[in-house]
């Protein structure tokens, strides 16, 4: 059995359509298998080869998906606790070093996107902030050295 991971109802939806869409491909691979089967000779068939290949990923990817999605819990946020940073917290810090505000959510392994202000609870930065309250100060080591940021805000 694998980790447990928790994620919102659109999240949740968006791992169910991905996994659809990868077995609504199968049918398309074995099509090709037997395509390329009829053309003869199989041990110098490129393109049985590819397809065989091909099909190969494509269960693996789907085995995936599947064990992310029987390990998956979907949370209700707005049952979410605001006192204290957690998972699926919108957070509102302050870098005291430069004094820049910054606004992240922190997400399930595997959603993390920094760019999109998304951060994974297994980041350092996310692992920094978890169960802090607004006014702490989280010291986070990062490759450029040390981070302060102080919590100015959590919401859901």
């Amino acid at each position: 059995m694998g980790n447990i991971s928790y994620y919102t109802k659109e999240s949740y939806e968006k791992l169910k359509k991905q996994l659809e869409e990868l077995e609504a491909q199968k049918p398309v691979i074995a099509q090709r298998i037997a395509d390329a089967r009829e053309l003869g000779d199989l041990s110098e068939n490129a393109e049985y080869h590819a397809a065989r290949e091909a099909l190969s990923l494509l269960e693996y990817k789907i085995a995936q998906l599947q064990e992310k999605l029987s390990n998956a819990r979907i949370v209700d946020t707005s049952e979410l606790d605001t006192d204290k940073v957690l998972l699926l917290s919108k957070v509102k810090v302050k870098n005291l070093d430069n004094g820049q505000i910054m606004h992240f959510t922190i997400v399930s392994p595997g959603e993390g996107d920094f760019k999109s202000g998304k951060l994974s609870t297994d980041s350092p930065l996310a692992k920094g902030l978890l169960r802090k309250k607004v006014g702490d100060v989280a010291e986070i080591q990062v490759p450029a050295g040390l981070l302060r940021l102080e919590i100015l805000d959590i919401s859901r």
